[in-house]
């Protein structure tokens, strides 16, 4: 079992991961000066780039190959050797290191003999962790689909943010409605049942491997089918997903523009010239009022049009503003103490 999972790991699901992290960072690079309004709790915040926001699916992705190749080195111990209970009974001096350098010439891996064949044999708490692994990446990759239909749902009522490829139409009783423009979203809805069966795999495996009862884990086969299905359905659904989604994402350009510029949350650029307050009272207005925030601050009178637009700019909205002061002070007759203060440049 060891050797079967070492090999489907290597061979199939890192490079199916490496491939999807190349194609999220070449979007994240595609759209790195598209500006948009972010989002937390489903709300409204402050802007982004589009950019950024695939820069977030990269590196949980990055994290991903590098939280399974992290399990690879209990993977590569093999039991083999120890015979029954752990003792190597019956066996030759040295055929546990032999068959293990045997198997690693085999499969070009570094396959070694088990550091502790009592533990080899009696624990498969390898197989857990490298589970958990993959219950993490599952965690992350439904994450990562999720936001990116919600950011493709439309064609008209959605965020309709992105454009995704168009693998099929849309539902048989709206084509008479709709020939272009409802595109489902079945490569991320597809990833995200994966990412289920995957989680329930971990826990039949978190199962198995707490069976181990004294000597020798009889749930062997439970632990090593769910362990082998779910690198292989993530991994073929990784490469589904990248292939036929990732790849052909498209930025809505003007859908972007215009939920950016109809947000409420450019109203923290004023803050710094009017105060929190009155930055308050400009953004509640328009909401009320059903106005921009531009058209609330003139009624206001709290500022003119040109300095409306002067502090009003998403481009400077994406990144810290803010410099960093040195500043040099005594505290109840201590030595000078050196902070280190923000201040407004």
């Amino acid at each position: 079992m060891h050797i079967a999972a070492a090999t489907e790991i290597n061979r199939k699901f890192i490079p199916s991961l490496k491939q999807l992290h190349d194609s999220l960072h070449s979007k994240s690079v595609e759209f790195k000066d598209i500006i948009k309004i972010g989002r937390t709790h489903t709300q409204d915040a402050t802007p982004l780039t589009l950019g950024q926001e695939f820069s977030g699916f990269t590196t949980q992705v990055k994290y991903g190959i590098d939280r399974i190749a992290g399990t690879l080195p209990r993977i590569y111990q093999l039991a083999q050797g120890g015979t029954a209970v752990g003792t190597g009974l019956n066996t030759k001096r040295g055929f546990d290191v032999k068959i293990a350098a045997a198997v690693a010439e085999e499969t070009n891996l570094p396959f070694v003999t088990a550091e502790n064949k009592f533990e080899a044999l009696a624990a498969h708490d390898a197989f857990v962790e490298a589970s958990g692994a993959l219950n993490t990446i599952s965690a992350s990759l439904m994450k990562i689909a999720n936001d990116i239909r919600l950011l493709g749902s439309g064609p008209r009522c959605g965020l309709g943010e992105l454009i995704l490829p168009e693998n099929e139409p849309g539902s048989s009783i709206m084509r008479i409605i709709l020939s272009q423009g409802k595109v489902n979203p079945t490569q991320c809805e597809a990833l995200t049942m994966v990412c289920a069966q995957v989680i329930g795999n971990h826990v039949a495996i978190t199962v198995g491997g707490s069976n181990g009862h004294f000597e020798l884990n009889v749930y062997k086969p439970l632990i090593a089918s769910a362990l082998l299905r779910s690198v292989r359905l993530l991994g073929d659904a990784s490469s589904s997903f990248e292939k036929n989604c990732v790849r052909g994402i498209k930025a809505n350009h003007q859908r972007i523009s215009k939920l950016l510029h109809e947000s409420l949350m450019l109203v923290t650029s004023l803050n710094p010239k009017i105060g929190y307050d009155k930055a308050a009272a400009v953004a509640k207005k328009a909401h009320k009022e059903g106005t921009t925030l531009k058209e609330s601050a003139l009624n206001l009178g709290v500022l003119t049009e040109q300095e409306f637009h002067e502090l009003v700019v998403p481009e400077k909205m994406i990144g810290p503003q803010i410099d960093v002061k040195v500043i040099k002070f005594s505290l109840l007759g201590s030595t000078d103490l050196v902070i280190q203060a923000p201040f407004c440049a």
